[in-house]
Order: structure tokens, then sequence, then C-alpha cells
């Protein structure tokens, strides 16, 4: 039986719909000033936002989270835990994690958020993680591998002197929150899985500053750098169609 749920052309389109509303939080987020507010009040515009626009949170699927976001600060690499006790502040790297179920179908997207001014180092490392997705997409066609991907984002990071996080990868995305399969954001040109038109994929490097080695932290979610360095990431949900990679969280 196959792991990977491939996905129709409609089933693309309506992908693309719960995409679309990620990305027009992020428009708005972007507009706005996140300095002073709490991690919770961001989290609340984001949860109020997707019911606007009669869908759901898909990160409230999964078992015990109920939150409509993730938002991890600084060194907190990914799965930060919104809290009224966070409060953003000048010189922040704010990650914003967002999910969004429509009509039964899941798009998932992440952005780095510089809450100016920033250091001349942080603004560079969420550069290049911004960059290095932006140089994944266009290897996201049938007969490719996955190892291209990943060794795409691990060349232009280690470059640059940053480090791929290894602990946590992208992953299939449509049907549900997290499918088939495992999308590394490292490895070796011509290895791993054959990428297969009609996957869905969130691909999502996550760089950090210094080492790649992460710590969890005892609430269960929240994952930080183990050296206490800064860490960026972005994400995209990109089909895979006959004419080449469609980003579905733009």
């Amino acid at each position: 039986m196959r792991d990977v749920r491939l996905k129709s052309a409609d089933d693309i389109e309506r992908i693309r719909e719960a995409g679309r509303i990620i990305a027009g939080i992020f428009a708005e987020l972007s507009g706005g000033t996140l300095e002073a507010r709490s991690t919770l009040e961001i989290d609340r515009l984001i949860e109020e936002r997707i019911h606007r626009h009669k869908a759901r949170p898909s990160f409230k699927t999964i078992r015990k989270y109920d939150h409509a976001s993730c938002i991890s600060l600084n060194n907190e690499i990914v799965h930060g835990i919104p809290s009224k006790n966070k409060i953003v502040r000048a010189g922040d790297l704010v990650k914003i994690d967002i999910g969004v179920v429509k009509n039964g179908y899941f798009a998932d997207s992440c952005k780095t958020f510089l809450v100016e001014p920033v250091s001349k180092r942080a603004a560079f490392l969420a550069q290049t993680t911004e960059e290095a997705l932006a140089a994944a997409i266009p290897l996201l066609c049938a007969g490719k591998r996955l190892g291209d991907v990943g060794a795409a984002i691990q060349s232009l990071a280690e470059g640059r002197g940053f480090s791929v996080v290894r602990d946590f990868t992208g992953h299939g995305v449509g049907f549900a929150v997290h499918e088939q399969p495992a999308v590394p954001h490292f490895g070796r040109k011509g290895t791993g899985r054959i990428i297969e038109e009609g996957m869905v994929l969130a691909v999502e490097p996550m760089l950090n500053e210094g080492a790649p080695e992460v710590l969890s932290l005892l609430d269960g979610w929240t994952v930080v750098t183990a050296d206490g360095r800064l860490s960026a990431q972005f994400e995209h949900t990109v089909a895979v169609t006959r004419n080449g990679p469609v980003v579905l969280t733009i």
C-alpha cells in the first residue's frame, strides 16, 4: 500500500484556498508591528482571521495543542507556544507558523519576522533561510529526488556559515497536517525518494546561527538551539504538478 497520498488538480486548488488564507494573514502581520505584543495576542488575531474565512486552525487538530499558531522567538527553533508572558521586543526574530484547514484541505506556512533594529547577523540568517527555501522550490519537480532538495538547502546554509537543523523535517500535507513523505533539509544530490506528480509538500528549512543541535523544553513543545544562538525558519506548501512546482501559500 502506498504511504504517500497523491493529490488531483482539484485537491491542489482546494489546498490553495487554505494557503491563501495564511498568505493574507502574513500580509496583514507584515503591514503592522509586532513589537510590544504578546505572542498570545498575535495568536488570537491569527485565529480570528482564520475563522473569518470560514476555516479552522489546523494545529488544533493536533493532540494536546490548543493554539492556531506556533510562535518561536530568537533561539526558539520551532513549536513555540503562544503565551501572554512572551512579549515581542525590538531586535527579536519572530517565527510564526500557521496551519489552516478549509473544507477538509490543509496548508501550512511559516515566516520569520524581523523586529527592527536587528543585528546584521540575525538579518543575514533570516535572509539566508528564505533564500534556501527559494532555492529548494524549483527542484520540486517529478523525477527529481528529495536529496536534491536537501542538498540545495544545506549547501547554501553551510556555505554562509550557518547550520541546518536535522531533528525536524518538512512533510507531505493536504489531507492532514502531517503526511508522508518526510522532506529533509539536508542531503546528497541524486539520493532520497523520487518526487512524483501530485505530491504536495511543506518545505520548511530551519537554519541555526551556530550548531545544529537542539533541546526540547519541559513544556513538551518548544524546541531551542542547544547553544542558545539564533534560529530562523521559512516554509511554503508546494504542489508538484506536470508544469513544475506551484507554491500554494502565496
